[in-house]
């Protein structure tokens, strides 16, 4: 469960009875088949990155369902797996951006330790299955999630890639945040409006005109 500022906003919404919907069918997928990430993880974007700690939203869609990949926090993957292609192209258009070198593994939770909170709209997959727990219920919990962050009354940027993130904007009303749209990074999409969207020192860009320290986006190599 969730155990820090995250809890004020998202409390009415374990009382929903959605919620308790989704509760019973997580747990039952869980002891009925593999599920991605391990159920520890499921609240690791919320664990890592605090609602007060929050700077930047990359949005997802929902976990990756390959062994070894998911473990909470979107287009990031554990160490020793290799790297997806959409990262792939993340980290190209980063290249590009910002200069950073490509590294040698998929790991981001140096970003969400900064203040990037990675979240997908869907938490939990079913192994194998791509949107296999979509429409369970986790959208409209992602979405009350989205929806606390509009709330803040500071600059947040909302990274949006591809059209179901792109949605999410209609959400976001508060003058104080930039909301940045671009295609989404996979391989089927990414040099139709990705690669070149330079959101990464937009980013930063906003966030030190309004006295935040920007994210190092540098990921080290590990290997």
């Amino acid at each position: 469960m969730i155990d820090n500022d995250w809890l004020g906003p998202l409390t009415p919404e374990f009382r929903k009875p959605y919620y308790a919907q989704l509760y019973k069918f997580v747990n039952e997928e869980y002891r009925t088949h593999t599920i991605y990430p391990a159920k520890q993880d499921v609240f690791a974007a919320y664990d890592r990155t605090p609602l007060e700690k929050v700077k930047v939203l990359i949005l997802g869609q929902d976990p990756y369902h390959e062994p070894g990949q998911a473990h909470g926090l979107c287009f990031s993957v554990k160490p020793g797996t290799k790297v997806p292609p959409s990262l792939v192209n993340i980290y190209k258009e980063l290249q590009d951006d910002c200069g950073c070198y490509i590294p040698d593994n998929g790991y981001l939770v140096k970003w969400a330790d900064q203040g990037v909170m990675l979240l997908n709209t869907v938490l939990t997959v079913r192994a194998h299955q791509a949107f296999s727990h979509q429409g369970k219920g986790w959208e409209q919990f992602t979405d009350a999630t989205i929806a606390a962050l509009n709330r803040q009354d500071r600059p947040v940027v909302f990274m949006l890639w591809g059209a179901a993130a792109q949605k999410k904007a209609a959400m976001l009303d508060n003058p104080k945040h930039l909301v940045l749209k671009a295609a989404h990074p996979s391989p089927l999409s990414a040099y139709k409006g990705f690669m070149g969207c330079r959101h990464f020192s937009k980013a930063n860009d906003f966030l030190s005109k309004g006295g935040i320290e920007p994210i190092d986006w540098q990921i080290e190599n590990i290997g």
